[in-house]
């Protein structure tokens, strides 16, 4: 299954503290209602068993790692792509500039 997405928060900005807890950000919770919106329109089906995650990333910026796009997006897409991102055995990285076409395109194939 691939699926492109919009260009994800930095882990960076994942987690927030609020009254002393640390809970996920309004960013991060906003990504991920976008992510399983657009999963449940492309009818993605979670993959049982272990995974490779391929993330092809569009930065508007020379800004950010390429780690730092990884973590809210593969989250995103639990229940959606996967159960869980434990399954994840294999996953590869790969980032250019687009500022015009930002976003990531994701292939998860069972291993």
């Amino acid at each position: 299954m691939t699926i492109t997405l919009p260009y994800p928060p930095s882990a960076n900005r994942y987690w927030r503290n609020y009254n002393g807890r640390m809970v996920v950000s309004d960013e991060a919770r906003s990504y991920k209602g976008d992510v399983g919106k657009l999963c449940n329109i492309a009818g993605i089906q979670p993959v049982d068993g272990d995974v490779a995650v391929k993330v092809e990333i569009r930065r508007p910026a020379k800004r950010r790692d390429i780690d730092n796009h990884a973590k809210v997006l593969l989250d995103s897409l639990q229940g959606y792509a996967y159960q869980n991102d434990g399954q994840i055995m294999d996953l590869h990285l790969s980032m250019r500039d687009d500022k015009r076409n930002p976003g990531v395109t994701v292939t998860v194939t069972p291993k």
